[in-house]
């Protein structure tokens, strides 16, 4: 008889696997595997329904067993699997990060948690302890609480003390740090290549911060440190070392195995074997529907298990994965589980004592007013708006639809989409239409921007404020390191409002500028939540 036979290694394999799935509801295959010790599961927006649906999920999920593991993205600002169809309410990490209030910090990390737990969730995927020092990053950007080592640490730390008085547990990401990246590791294999001084001295300070503060998992990046060697740390054995070396003892959690910085290079199966082998004690196996080269099959959630769990047991047999790493990967997954159902509980009785931290949508709205910067006197938009949409597609990291923003911006008038990077030419045609449109007048007209560092979308501006020189730029992405995109033309230059995030709360607070109009201020150094946590 193989070693893979053995019910008892089958258990330990499963223990350690965190699959997604098909569909609204829990499918008999995931119900079985739970029975058979599946660590638990990945939540993403198509599994999130109505009001009864997500009810009827966490209670699925859970009724089985006390420690599955359930997990969520979650951050507040672009990304959100609860509210991707509208947008989050709630403030993302590069909004509380210009405010820099390390309460505010804290009570939205606690009512992250609040709302996962609600559909069952018991591990919120953040906070981002990336610095994201590279504004052309294609995957970070607004998700990191911003540029500064510092500040990012000591956001991360509050998130994380937020995280855990909300009921959940917090997963710190991604190791060793993707700020400096512009190559995104679902399409792609990023490298980080700095000397060894600057990667410990910017990117490693916020995990240690994160640590301090009690983090009970850390996510790995699909990411290639060349010092480190030629793997990316996800597979590294050195990279997942020097996180131990920090004195973190917790659960190490893969990034999605199904990315193509995984998927298309050694493949899910060996890039799960790897993992293991390397460090990494649960292994995510990602979105079974994701479109990775046309519709997913109906039964992509069931392949991906079936191919990951597999290539494990093979591991087994031929003796290259000891059961002994699955034992202690194992160990560590339950102590996660812990954690999580430490947390809740005393999350429980701080909500029966009253002491439950909460962030009323007034309070929310307030840190979103003050993440905003204005760099110019914005003429007032009173009424609806022509909004020229330049920014990128949306991400399968953010994996949310954002039309919300631009129409909470149009206020009723039209919204044009152009994508610079099909046709550039074509595009500034586009824009320059759009912008000198019968429809314009008598609106104000606004472009929407989301990486001001990129060349055909500060073309587009330039070419915008021609036509329009009462035009406002809204960028929602990065605002540290964004060039004056007038500078060395001959076009008007426009007022930039930096909204820090892409979410519904954010176009609101926006729009309330724009229709008040506006000129330069900074924002406040801090919003007295006590005053508005209930509103």
């Amino acid at each position: 008889m193989t070693r893979s036979a053995d019910p008892a290694v089958r258990t330990l394999v499963d223990g350690v696997l965190w699959p997604g799935f098909l569909g609204t509801a829990v499918p008999d295959w995931l119900r079985r595997d739970l029975d058979g010790g599946l660590a638990g599961a990945v939540l993403f927006a198509h599994n999130l329904g109505g009001d009864d649906e997500r009810a009827a999920l966490a209670h699925d999920l859970h009724d089985r067993r006390d420690d599955v593991l359930v997990g969520v993205d979650e951050e507040g600002g672009n990304v959100t699997r609860l509210e991707s169809a509208s947008g989050s309410t709630l403030p993302g990490a590069a909004q509380l990060g210009r405010v820099d209030d390390l309460a505010a910090t804290e009570t939205v990390g606690a009512e992250l948690a609040r709302r996962v737990a609600a559909v069952g969730a018991n591990v919120v995927l953040a906070p981002d302890a990336d610095v994201n020092v590279d504004p052309r990053n294609p995957v970070i950007g607004v998700r990191s609480f911003g540029d500064d080592a510092g500040l990012v640490s000591r956001h991360a730390a509050a998130l994380v003390r937020g995280i855990r008085s909300g009921g959940a547990a917090a997963c710190a990401k991604h190791w060793p740090g993707h700020g400096d990246t512009h190559v995104d590791s679902h399409h792609g294999l990023p490298v980080l290549g700095m000397p060894e001084r600057e990667l410990e001295r910017i990117h490693l300070e916020a995990f240690r911060a994160a640590i301090a503060a009690g983090v009970p998992a850390v996510m790995t990046a699909h990411l290639v440190v060349p010092s480190w060697g030629a793997e990316p740390a996800t597979m590294n054995p050195v990279a997942l070392g020097r996180l131990r070396g920090l004195g973190f003892d917790g659960a190490v959690i893969t990034d999605a195995l199904d990315m193509a910085a995984i998927r298309e290079t050694v493949g899910t199966g060996v890039g799960a074997v790897r993992a293991l082998l390397a460090g990494a004690d649960l292994l995510c196996l990602g979105n079974p529907a994701n479109p990775w080269g046309g519709a997913p099959a109906p039964d992509a959630d069931v392949a991906v298990l079936a191919e990951v769990r597999r290539a494990l047991l093979d591991a087994v047999d031929d003796r290259t994965l000891p059961v002994a790493r699955l034992e202690e990967a194992g160990r560590r997954v339950r102590a996660l589980a812990d954690h999580a159902r430490a947390a809740a509980d005393a999350a429980a009785v701080a909500a029966t004592a009253g002491q439950a931290p909460r962030l009323g949508p007034g309070a929310a709205l307030e840190l979103a007013r003050a993440a905003i910067d204005v760099t110019r006197p914005v003429p007032p938009v009173d009424g609806p708006a022509v909004v020229l949409d330049v920014r990128r597609r949306a991400t399968l990291a953010v994996d949310a639809a954002l039309d919300a923003v631009a129409s909470v911006l149009a206020a009723g008038g039209p919204v044009h989409r152009v994508d610079p990077a099909e046709d550039r030419g074509r595009a500034l045609v586009a824009a320059v239409e759009a912008a000198d449109h019968p429809t314009a007048d008598g609106c104000g007209v606004v472009v929407l921007v989301d990486r001001l560092a990129d060349p055909p979308q500060a073309a587009l501006v330039v070419a915008v404020a021609r036509v329009r020189p009462d035009a406002v730029v809204v960028n929602v992405g990065a605002a540290d390191g964004a060039p004056d995109i007038a500078a060395g033309t001959d076009a008007p230059a426009l007022p930039v409002v930096h909204a820090r995030a892409a979410s519904r709360l954010a176009a609101i607070a926006v729009r309330e500028r724009l229709e008040a109009g506006t000129t330069p201020a900074q924002p406040t150094a801090g919003v007295p939540l006590a005053s508005g946590a209930g509103r």
